[in-house]
């Protein structure tokens, strides 16, 4: 374990018995967002050495990005790859020679599985080190808008692909407030970051100083293990902050997961009661026009989590990883001639992006459960225009994201419609996001119609205007109601009442038989890009509203 070491940090671990600081590492330099994080180990060993500790690379994990593998086979395999990288932590820390943790990632399904591994190591103090998104470039609402018109072939892909590069133009987290961006949070208010450090640009000489913080926090005598930390206090913080910015629908699936994998049982049903008492606090795209950088500058975590504290949103009384607990993250950090200090962020600096407590955008969360006689779903309300909360229009029913696209194009969908698209869950596929399927719906809303999309796969962090009743439970392979639904049926999807119904007579409906997917659907599924190998995870997966686990 020590043989590949300096000769000093063998003295250390063998003479001296130094801490060793284990490190686990989502770097890959083709993905924005990690690519910041190749640096940061060389960092973290120089900065514990400094403190006669050592620090070693641990392990790697698979870092994907859902952006990249929207609508391809790759897409399939993006949720376990959650427990792909949860199976590759534990593997990490196996070997038994660490005395604390830090745990390098950011996006989507990383942060997840590195915490649902880690908390197989609750003996061991870990810190979650981020690498803050990059700085903004082309608008989130007007690279929306060139995709939309990329849609409808109003422009090429020229001008497509010069819309995304000048969007997506630097090292960092993408801006828009999605899943890898509610990933960070949720772990501010978790306790397991240095605090404030979620959304400072990766190009910030104070990036830097945080990263060096986070090696001298985890070696911290008051740097609480993991497994005490993670209690269903904990929980609930994460999610009431999830609610009170209007996060990403993916963490209705995986917070479910973290729990599981710290002891404890939640459900849509807990989402529920909180987001109808938790206020929503800020506005960031897709809930708003502006993205992290501008949410940060407003007052960011600090502001959000003092506010939900203040207004006893929040348990005060858990263990952080700070010895001042979970009010050293109502503030910000700030860099003096070098030098760390956390302030107070005061007032909100916008409005329009982060309001008090006392007087939020809206009184409710920003998230809804969605119940009825074609199961329990989700839907992110906050981005929904309000008059779209209730649509009830015809059901068209398909088999695949690809079908549906091809019936846009056809021109078949210039009408008030309900699109059914099934087959989609973790057992039938791996749940992909069908964020491919915004843009044109988006298109038909625009137009006038009254559109909604009902589905038991996922919809993108950033899935915003559209009315999408997602997650479906139980989904339609394992028997569950979208499995009945014929082209023509009227649906009803009620975001004020919570509802979500097929208008068919009960009697009717309860004798309509069961559809099987096409036996082509369900073979192309299983075969290419690696899909087989992600047959067991398939056929153990559970539902998504117990996590989509598949370890269990």
């Amino acid at each position: 374990a020590f043989a590949a070491m300096p000769g000093n940090d063998k003295l250390r671990v063998v003479a001296q018995k130094a801490p060793n600081i284990g490190i686990v590492t989502a770097y890959n330099d083709m993905l924005s967002a990690h690519a910041p994080l190749q640096h940061y180990p060389d960092l973290i060993k120089a900065e514990a050495r400094l403190h006669g500790a050592t620090a070693q690379v641990a392990g790697g994990v698979p870092a994907m990005c859902d952006g990249v593998t929207q609508g391809t086979p790759g897409m399939e395999l993006s949720l376990f790859s959650r427990d792909v990288i949860a199976m590759s932590t534990a593997v990490s820390l196996s070997h038994d020679v660490f005395d604390a943790v830090l745990m390098l990632g950011v996006c989507d399904k990383i942060v997840p599985g590195l915490l649902i591994g880690a908390l197989q190591f609750g003996h061991l103090p870990t810190v979650f080190v981020p690498a803050g998104p990059m700085t903004s470039g082309l608008s989130n609402s007007a690279k929306a808008k060139v995709r939309e018109e990329a849609a409808q072939g109003l422009v090429g892909r020229e001008q497509l692909l010069d819309a995304e590069m000048h969007a997506y133009h630097a090292p960092g987290t993408c801006t828009f407030y999605g899943t890898a961006n509610s990933n960070q949070m949720l772990l501010e208010a978790m306790g397991l970051h240095v605090p404030g450090t979620a959304f400072i640009n990766p190009g910030n000489a104070m990036r830097q100083e945080l990263t060096r913080e986070a090696a001298r926090t985890v070696l911290g005598k008051s740097c609480t293990p993991i497994g005490q930390m993670v209690d269903e206090r904990c929980i609930v913080n994460a999610m009431v902050a999830l609610l009170a910015t209007g996060g990403s629908t993916n963490h209705l699936i995986h917070w479910v997961a973290v729990a599981r994998a710290a002891g404890m049982l939640i459900d849509w049903d807990d989402f529920s009661a909180l987001s109808a008492v938790v206020p929503l606090v800020s506005r960031v795209y897709p809930n708003g026009s502006a993205d992290v950088n501008q949410f940060q500058a407003a007052g960011g975590p600090g502001y959000v989590i003092r506010e939900l504290l203040d207004g006893g949103f929040m348990h005060a009384d858990v263990l952080t990883v700070r010895p001042g607990g979970i009010r050293e993250f109502t503030r910000i950090p700030e860099d003096r001639a070098g030098q760390l200090h956390w302030t107070d962020p005061g007032v909100s600096k916008d409005d329009g992006v982060l309001r008090p407590a006392s007087a939020p955008f809206q009184n409710t969360g920003g998230l809804m459960l969605l119940k009825g006689n074609l199961g329990r779903s989700v839907i992110k309300v906050s981005a929904v225009p309000e008059d779209r909360h209730i649509i009830e229009a015809p059901a068209k029913v398909f088999n695949s994201q690809a079908e549906l696209q091809d019936a846009f194009q056809a021109g078949e969908l210039d009408r008030d419609v309900v699109c059914v698209v099934r087959w989609q869950g973790p057992q039938a596929n791996g749940m992909p996001e069908l964020h491919k399927l915004t843009p044109p719906l988006a298109v038909l809303q625009n137009k006038g119609f009254r559109v909604a999309l009902v589905t038991d796969g996922r919809m993108s962090g950033a899935s915003g205007k559209v009315p999408a009743a997602i997650h479906v439970s139980p989904e339609a392979l394992a028997g569950g109601p979208l499995a009945k639904v014929l082209d023509g049926d009227m649906i009803r999807l009620d975001a004020v009442a919570g509802t979500l119904d097929v208008l068919v007579p009960a009697e009717q409906w309860q004798t309509r038989p069961t559809a099987t997917p096409p036996a082509s659907e369900m073979q192309a599924n299983g075969h290419g890009w690696g899909r087989e190998l992600f047959a067991g995870f398939r056929r153990n997966a559970l539902s998504a509203e117990e996590g989509a686990c598949s370890w269990l």
